[in-house]
């Protein structure tokens, strides 16, 4: 069946990049010194001027966000250690001292793209026929930094697609320490990262099974005093020391509360690993061995120099866990795991080369050891790059994988591949033509011809597919798989 065949339907719901959703981020206007003459220009107002000038402030801020005194106050426990002696001052002059490190960030001004679909946690109270979803964006603003953002919707029973008007009172969760690290797990961490020397050994050996954040501190500080003590503190043991630090902070928790709406859930770039952004999140509705279910996503951090795989979990978009992934075959880019275990094992596609989609397997969700390609570029419109375009989606024929390709003038294309249900290193069948490619009204944007998405959904027989566009906005296609699946050749050998 020629793939001009396949009935794909473009829908009218784009959600476009909204510059009025701000987030109160921190503000550093300098160095250190900078800081503390501002500070001392606050501290030299008269305290009827801080009272109007805090008024003033309020009026101007106060609908923009949740509890903007409260977070006026926290901002200025944070900068007040090295820069205020006393404790003699005003609520007023302390709220006040806060406003002025704090910064609205415009979370999408940029984009709003790169979209992934999974059922909602609640499906009650909805239309016979209807799925409710949860849509997870990538929101670029001011300086290329990424975030997470999510909407709600619903696809209805003709497949209509509904998406609700978002949240404009946006907030960031409280990140908590990891309750707890395991000892073994951690330690094959810092062995596969390469920190496994004596300090490493003896910070470990001081700790207890498991161990909490402030204990692992402790431990470091302790062995770095013990050097000073006895010579002074190795260069090297000073990297270690780093690096098991940065591997503790990069596994870490977050919460938001109950009462947040979706919308209002921000998961903004948190430790060195993300400091330029969170990109590009496939999440995947993932069904556990006892029947439960969990989201995982995987997404790639990004330091301004360095990209990383890594991985959020979460069973109710209220607590995410972050985590590192470990071995050698956790690199580059588009990592993304299939809905359940095949064969008792993990398994997860990637593009390891910049160019084919390779097959992964592993026991621990954790560590990626070895991996195989499974599909190289073969056609005109791919032959750049080839990578997936979300986790596999189950139906009775085989793992249904959509694939992105780019072709002549960097152009991005959606295509889709078949996988064996049991033996996923199995390729059934390909398209040879694209599913989906930009159109005249999808070509303008940040980055031009482009389509792309990180995960779609299968309602009923019908395949729900958000895109982006042109690495700016989000449009959903509708299309039958049987469509697909019919278009599908035979995998030259």
């Amino acid at each position: 069946m020629n793939t001009n065949a396949i009935r794909v339907s473009r829908t009218n719901t784009i959600l476009e990049p909204d510059q009025s959703r701000v987030l109160l981020r921190p503000f550093s206007p300098g160095d250190s010194q900078r800081v503390g003459r501002i500070i001392d220009r606050i501290m030299s107002l008269p305290e009827e001027r801080v009272s109007a000038l805090l008024e003033e402030v309020t009026a101007e801020f106060a609908e923009r966000h949740q509890q903007i005194r409260k977070m006026f106050l926290e901002r200025f426990e944070q900068v007040r250690e090295q820069h205020i002696r006393t404790d003699d001052l005003s609520e007023q002059r302390r709220l006040l001292i806060g406003s002025y490190f704090l910064a609205e960030y415009s979370l999408e001004s940029a984009a709003l793209f790169n979209p992934s679909i999974v059922p909602h946690t609640d499906q009650t109270d909805l239309p016979p026929g209807a799925l409710k979803f949860i849509l997870s964006l990538r929101a670029t603003g001011e300086g290329h930094v990424s975030s997470i953002t999510f909407r709600t919707g619903i696809v209805h029973r003709d497949n209509r697609i509904e998406v609700l008007d978002p949240a404009h009172l946006l907030t960031e969760p409280r990140q908590i320490p990891h309750s707890a690290y395991e000892k073994g797990l951690f330690s094959r961490k810092l062995n596969e990262l390469g920190l496994n020397g004596e300090f490493t050994g003896r910070v470990l050996n001081r700790l207890g099974d498991p161990f909490s954040m402030q204990e692992l501190q402790q431990s470091i500080n302790a062995e770095v005093e013990k050097e000073r003590q006895s010579g002074g503190v190795l260069h090297k043991d000073k990297d270690t020391a780093h690096g098991i630090w940065l591997l503790a902070r990069s596994n870490y928790e977050v919460q938001f509360q109950s009462e947040q709406k979706l919308s209002e859930r921000i998961l903004f770039p948190a430790t060195p690993s993300q400091s330029n952004g969170i990109e590009d999140a496939r999440f995947v509705h993932f069904q556990n061995d006892d029947g439960s279910y969990i989201y995982y996503a995987t997404f790639t951090a990004y330091d301004g120099k360095v990209i990383m795989p890594e991985l959020v979990e979460t069973v109710d978009f209220l607590r995410f866990r972050f985590i590192t992934l470990n071995g050698p075959a956790a690199k580059n880019k588009g990592m993304a795991m299939f809905p359940r275990k095949i064969n008792g094992r993990y398994a997860m596609l990637s593009r390891q080369d910049n160019e084919s989609i390779s097959l992964m397997f592993s026991d621990n969700i954790h560590f990626w050891n070895e991996r195989k390609v499974l599909l190289k570029p073969v056609f005109p419109w791919e032959l750049v790059q080839l990578g997936n375009c979300g986790s596999p989606i189950e139906t009775d024929a085989g793992w249904l994988v959509l694939s992105h390709g780019v072709g002549p003038l960097r152009k991005y294309c959606i295509g889709a591949f078949l996988l064996d249900l049991d033996d996923p290193g199995m390729v059934i069948g390909r398209l040879r033509e694209p599913l989906l490619q930009p159109n005249e009204n999808e070509r303008e944007g940040y980055v031009p011809n482009v389509v792309y998405t990180c995960g779609a959904l299968l309602h009923g027989s019908e395949l729900i597919i958000p895109y982006a566009m042109a690495d700016h906005a989000t449009g959903f296609a509708t299309v039958p798989v049987d469509d697909v699946l019919a278009a599908m050749e035979p995998e030259k050998a």
